[in-house]
């Protein structure tokens, strides 16, 4: 498929010019700008381009959604016309840090650390779905699909094996990007997470249980010969210290002498200080925030589940909705699962619905297009064309999908579903839900699918009859 230049062009007015950009990226659906000045885009015009399926401002970047592999030209046929160099995503990050306010650089901060994770956690998520198909009680047999046939059973435990690798090793993960964010390098961060997992330590699982903890001498110091399995606090907060000190050592030591002395001395004091210090604290406050979470959602499900299930769209506006996937790591390590990513799967399926009912309201043959591609693509995961693209545009239809999260998510939290990892948010999102928990979460996804649908369309009627 070719470009209109036309229409590239277009696109640069809307956006007010190639003076108004400072650097330029794209991600996989994207075209991600960092403006001087957000005011000057027109975006009544840019929406109305047929290249363009919606665009939103978050995190002080100016995005515009176009498709995936059309994106590509489009950013090539950009970059040609205004005369700028190619801009790594890091750039366009940078430039677009000056429009931040502290809250946003903090949201922004554990954004760039997880997302870049995020495709090996849901790639677990997925595997632990199959390994509970092949394990769970009661979904095809009394028995389970390995007691039936027990010559499955080596295969669900690689299986199993495979799912669980990123989790056991979930610091190591964090460590690499956390490293990468903080300007550090990026294979002691993975050193760094490790060691905070290595066999030697006592299981962080198995702490509570533990009849006596092992125990470090140093000087008259006794420290906690604990791992930090699962955590997720004391693994960021050790990352920072680790890269700040690296920076620190190689600003002051000569170029010949750094690999002698940079990597040791910064892991040593980074190891001692994460084991006396960072790791106690941080797995306190991480373990009070797991508790107080459950306990809210212990509490008032109801409450919880309504309250979280209908923000969740709005927070992906705001962007702020990646603070959760720490949270969400935090519960899954220390209990084993997460009820708050079910509803995050309810919510995608929400706004799928509230943009398939436009289909049948909107006379538009672009909009009606937009609105089948943008609710197949939230049914699998993927939000931002339904959520920026059609239901923002009319807010009837953001407003109907968050109703019927909030309905459903309250539901799924009185039923205390589950899921043991963070999946693909859409409708194979049951596949990473605790299959003792798949008829309460099917209940669920029915009714994110009629209600926001529905309520849509009687929206939709009720404002022409005005």
């Amino acid at each position: 498929m070719s470009i209109d230049k036309q229409q590239v062009s277009n696109i640069i007015e809307a956006i007010g010019g190639k003076e108004n950009i400072y650097a330029a990226t794209h991600c996989v659906t994207r075209l991600r700008f960092a403006l001087a000045d957000e005011a000057k885009v027109d975006k009544e015009k840019l929406e109305s381009l047929d290249l363009v399926k919606g665009s939103f401002s978050t995190n002080g970047q100016f995005q515009v959604v176009i498709g995936p592999g059309t994106v590509e030209k489009v950013y090539k046929e950009l970059i040609n016309q205004t005369g700028a160099s190619e801009g790594s995503k890091d750039d366009v990050k940078k430039a677009s840090e000056q429009n931040l306010n502290p809250l946003q650089r903090a949201v922004k901060m554990l954004a760039d650390i997880f997302i870049p994770i995020l495709p090996a956690i849901v790639t677990a998520g997925l595997l632990m779905g199959i390994n509970n198909v092949l394990t769970g009680e009661g979904i095809f047999f009394e028995q389970s699909v390995v007691q039936a046939f027990p010559q499955w059973a080596d295969f669900a435990s690689i299986i199993n094996l495979i799912a669980n690798t990123a989790f056991t090793f979930l610091p190591g993960l964090i460590g690499w990007s956390a490293m990468t964010r903080f300007g550090g390098s990026p294979l002691l961060g993975i050193v760094l997470g490790l060691m905070l997992v290595h066999p030697d330590l006592l299981n962080a699982w198995g702490y509570g249980k533990a009849e006596e903890i092992p125990t470090w001498n140093i000087f008259g110091l006794e420290v906690e010969k604990v791992g930090y399995q699962g955590q997720v606090l004391p693994v960021l907060l050790a990352s920072y210290v680790l890269a700040k000190l690296e920076i620190f050592l190689r600003n002051r030591i000569p170029d010949s002498f750094q690999m002698l002395f940079v990597a040791p001395i910064a892991l040593l004091v980074t190891g001692f200080v994460s084991f006396i210090a960072i790791g106690p604290i941080t797995f306190f406050i991480g373990n009070m925030i797991t508790d107080g979470v459950v306990a809210i959602f212990d509490f008032a499900p109801i409450l919880g589940g309504l309250i979280y299930g209908g923000l969740y769209a709005p927070l992906v506006i705001t962007g702020m909705h990646h603070t959760f996937l720490a949270v969400d790591l935090q519960l899954i390590g220390s209990t084993g699962g997460t009820f708050l990513w079910p509803m995050v799967a309810l919510s995608n399926i929400a706004q799928g619905s509230a943009a398939l009912a436009m289909l049948f309201i909107l006379k538009d043959e672009k909009l009606k297009s937009l609105s089948v591609t943008s609710a197949i693509s939230a049914y699998l995961g993927v939000t931002e064309p339904a959520l920026f693209g059609v239901n923002l545009r009319f807010r009837f239809a953001f407003i109907s999908a968050i109703i019927g999260s909030a309905i459903a998510g309250a539901f799924i939290s009185i039923q205390a579903v589950k899921a043991p990892s963070i999946g693909v948010g859409g409708l194979p999102g049951f596949l990473s839900i605790f299959p003792n928990n798949w008829g309460a979460f099917f209940i669920g996804m029915a009714i994110v699918i009629i209600v926001p649908f529905l309520l849509t369309i009687l929206f939709a009627k009720v404002r022409k009859a005005q």
